[in-house]
């Protein structure tokens, strides 16, 4: 399994399948980022790697657990540092945990910003919650989202400050051959309306974010 699951200190949500210990066999490698440690801890999660200044997290750290820290006084954040050595240990396919949320939006920001530095080195970072946040870009063709019992929104932003779409179907707001732009939010929670949805890129990075219209 090439997929690596990082928690960072963001809210963590009380989902069941989070609490099913068999949901996260599907990782063979996890990274706590600074206080993201505290999610591991409540998950019963031994992690692999720790990184971070520890400047949210001054409790004991575990024994046996490589510890990377670093000082305050730096340029990557956390979550950043700890995408930086998933990518440094070969995983192409890693999930964020706790990436938004909390006392600091700032972070929540940065943290999307990360998905895009991770998509610009050839790997796929998705950021988990009660929402999924994707990257999508042209070169990834069709991309299918599949809905689920109760109904799921999806909503679609321009990253880039213009997004090609070349279409964007089986929702409830239809789009095709359309020019999406930074400032005007059109692609807001829109509907899934029958099994999946389907996207197509033609230029630019387009955000995606998937939320349930009943959380589990």
């Amino acid at each position: 399994m090439n997929r690596c699951a990082i928690f960072a200190g963001g809210d963590m949500p009380d989902l069941n399948e989070y609490k099913d210990s068999s949901f996260w066999t599907r990782y063979s490698y996890f990274i706590c980022a600074d206080c993201g440690y505290r999610h591991a801890v409540k998950l019963g999660i031994l992690p692999d790697l720790i990184v971070g200044d520890f400047d949210s997290y001054g409790e004991e750290l575990p024994m046996g657990v490589e510890v990377f820290r670093s000082v305050p006084e730096k340029d990557d954040t956390d979550t950043l540092m700890a995408v930086k050595k998933a990518i440094e240990l070969g995983f192409t396919n890693i999930d964020l945990y706790g990436a938004l949320g909390g006392s600091r939006p700032e972070h929540s920001f940065a943290n999307i910003q990360t998905m895009i530095y991770a998509l610009q080195q050839g790997c796929s970072l998705e950021i988990k919650g009660s929402s999924r946040m994707l990257v999508q870009e042209a070169d990834e063709g069709e991309v299918t989202y599949k809905c689920l019992e109760g109904g799921l929104y999806l909503s679609v932003f321009a990253l880039t400050e213009s997004v090609g779409i070349e279409y964007l179907r089986d929702v409830k707001y239809p789009l095709e051959d359309y020019r999406m732009v930074q400032s005007f939010p059109i692609g807001v929670s829109n509907e899934i309306t029958g099994s999946e949805a389907s996207l197509r890129i033609k230029d630019g990075l387009a955000l995606v974010i998937l939320t349930p219209k009943k959380e589990k």
